[in-house]
């Protein structure tokens, strides 16, 4: 027989509720004191949430089971004060630190790799910001400059001083596009690409930069709509990466070596190789091979540099014909291999282009060479070992579309119906549901609005969603304001990465239990949704929430939005970690178990006690 709950208990548990909701309340009233950190350092961020979010204690219909129950998977969180790392941590990368990296194999780029550190010797402190920390300049100025003691490492404008990476002027730094193979600057090397690749009509949206240095050619394609995922090594003095984010440019560290690629299979527009010192014609040809897997049908690869036109420019590179033309040779032999049509070779660049499908390839069946990955998951990535195989094309049904689907030009892309919703790839979505999906997220993205108005007026440049989805969140405030860093995690149940990119949007395979590969303070705002749920029982929320530290700027904002028994936990950690948090109803009312969180980091800097 049933027990009947007593009429008294639960009245006694609905008054319990009241009485924690209003504590709760109490302590996020008192936080609304928050004040300026940092004279002249940046924005009182804090005092404009604080102002704007309400908390609820009406919950007549709710009993204390509804928001506590079976949630202990991370354990009981104690409240627990996090002490600021020593200041040579400053810049600390996790899994691309350089103690630990030379431990490994030079072969491959192996040693540049991620390298995590295992549980005893990971660090449980803040990471600390230099000295004399100022909020970066914002976007488009920040293209141009940024602040000397954000980024204090003068290597390359001293190394790079000829080509116009960097230079070095009182208290800033200056990027005059330059680079390498740009010398007349990162537009008119634009301008040439644009002259064969269709850039202008946005049929290239996303592009992939191999060795991207500081960056330089995605952040002048922001200014054509283009969307540029960089990359280069974590190296000891020259901070390429680092430099990149503090523009305001997207960018990751990462390497082409053993490990395949983090991104899906059919993501990029184009890719790109500026003098990045890859063996392309080496390895089997395995380095153009995962190129070849995450460029779209019909997208174009670009290199530019040696050995390109070398019998017109192996002087100046100071290397043998005959070194030179054995390199372009294989490099040539490997593009063909997967049937690459070559579209141009002007001066120092040549421009291939992938076929649209399989059955556009002039070699015949009995010609062809090349091995055919047996993978069936293309995208199945997450530190799987690069091999030199070709992916095959996905099926097609219509003869006359690229294979995989078509993709409309940018803007129009961001809110059609991808290709894989579309073919039914994405298990649990229409093209109905996930156009409600989309609607979903605007109604998201109007709540955080009204509670921080500071969203969408460029002072948040970069953005990162950490469970982002179908990238909704960030279709939702796409601007040319702000970018987002689309994450998918690696146990997520369905993996989506390909949809966000078919929407015109950039992201990136990630596990949340090991660090993010970037350096400290390189993103304006983080969005969690559903996070820590997602990760109960995987591994320990305080290191979740310490990387976020990590990645976040000085009074950087947080938007976390989950269910109140986890969110509860949550603040009662961060509450140790110089975070100012506030607690809001979902959108719908307080009838709904799920919450939002907002948070500010505070301003604190290395050597100092005092936020």
């Amino acid at each position: 027989m049933a027990i009947k709950e007593n009429p008294g208990d639960q009245k006694t548990k609905t008054s319990l509720l009241l009485v924690i909701t209003s504590g709760l309340c109490l302590i996020f009233y008192l936080l609304g004191a928050w004040r300026k950190s940092g004279p002249g350092k940046g924005d009182s961020i804090a005092i404009a949430i604080a102002d704007k979010a309400e908390c609820t204690t009406d919950f007549p219909d709710l009993t204390v089971e509804t928001h506590h129950g079976n949630s202990g998977s991370f354990g009981d969180t104690e409240t627990r004060k996090f002490e600021p790392c020593t200041d040579n941590f400053t810049d600390y990368t996790p899994c691309q630190d350089q103690r630990r990296a030379m431990t490994f194999p030079r072969e491959n780029m192996v040693y540049r790799e991620r390298h995590c550190p295992p549980d005893e010797e990971k660090i449980y402190c803040l990471i600390p910001a230099p000295k004399g920390y100022v909020a970066p300049f914002r976007w488009p100025k920040s293209r141009d400059y940024a602040a000397y003691v954000n980024v204090p490492y003068k290597s390359l404008t001293v190394e790079k001083a000829i080509q116009n990476w960097v230079q070095y002027q009182g208290n800033v730094f200056r990027f005059p596009g330059g680079g390498t193979q740009f010398p007349q600057g990162a537009d008119k090397y634009i301008d040439q690409l644009a002259s064969v690749v269709p850039i202008a009509d946005g049929t290239v949206r996303t592009v992939l930069d191999t060795g991207c240095g500081v960056a330089s050619l995605g952040a002048y394609l922001l200014g054509r709509n283009v969307l540029t995922m960089s990359f280069a090594p974590r190296d000891s003095h020259e901070a390429q990466v680092q430099f990149a984010l503090e523009r305001g440019v997207p960018a990751v560290i990462g390497v082409l070596g053993s490990i395949k690629l983090p991104y899906p299979s059919r993501a990029f527009d184009m890719a790109h190789c500026s003098r990045c010192l890859i063996p392309w014609g080496g390895n089997a040809g395995m380095y153009l091979m995962e190129v070849d897997r995450v460029l779209r049908p019909g997208g174009y690869w670009v290199l530019s540099g040696p050995p390109i036109n070398w019998r017109i420019f192996y002087k100046a590179w100071e290397r043998t014909k005959e070194d030179l033309e054995n390199e372009q040779k294989k490099i040539e032999e490997v593009a063909q291999l997967l049937c690459w049509e070559k579209v141009t070779e002007i001066a120092e660049m040549a421009i291939w282009r992938k076929r649209i499908d399989s059955d556009s390839c002039s070699s015949k069946p009995d010609q062809f060479q090349g091995t055919i990955c047996s993978s069936a998951d293309p995208d199945d990535v997450w530190y799987k070992e690069m091999e030199p195989c070709i992916t095959r094309y996905p099926e097609g049904n219509n003869p006359d579309e690229a294979a995989g689907g078509e993709l409309l030009p940018f803007p129009k892309r961001l809110n059609s119906v991808p290709p894989r919703i579309a073919s039914g790839l994405i298990t649990g979505f229409t093209a109905e549901s996930y156009e409600q999906y989309n609607k979903l997220w605007q109604k998201h993205v109007t709540e955080y609005k009204s509670v921080n108005e500071l969203l969408d007026t460029g002072r948040y440049r970069n953005i990162m969603d950490m469970n982002a989805g179908m990238g909704g969140f960030a279709a939702a405030i796409e601007s040319p304001k702000l970018w987002v860093m689309n994450v998918v995690p690696t146990i997520s149940d369905i993996s989506t990465l390909g949809v966000i990119f078919e929407r015109g949007l950039i992201g990136i395979y990630h596990d949340w239990c090991e660090a993010f590969s970037t350096y400290p303070r390189t993103y304006d705002l983080v969005h969690a949704d559903g996070v820590f749920s997602l990760y109960q029982g995987k591994c320990k929320m305080e290191d979740i929430l310490l990387e976020m530290d990590r990645m976040l700027r000085p009074e950087g904002a947080v938007i976390i939005r989950d269910n109140f028994d986890i969110l509860v936990k949550v603040n009662k950690m961060v509450n140790g970690m110089r975070w100012k948090t506030k607690m809001t109803d979902h959108e719908d009312g307080p009838h709904i178990s799920e919450k939002l969180l907002y948070a500010v980091k505070e301003y604190w800097v290395g050597g100092s006690e005092s936020a």
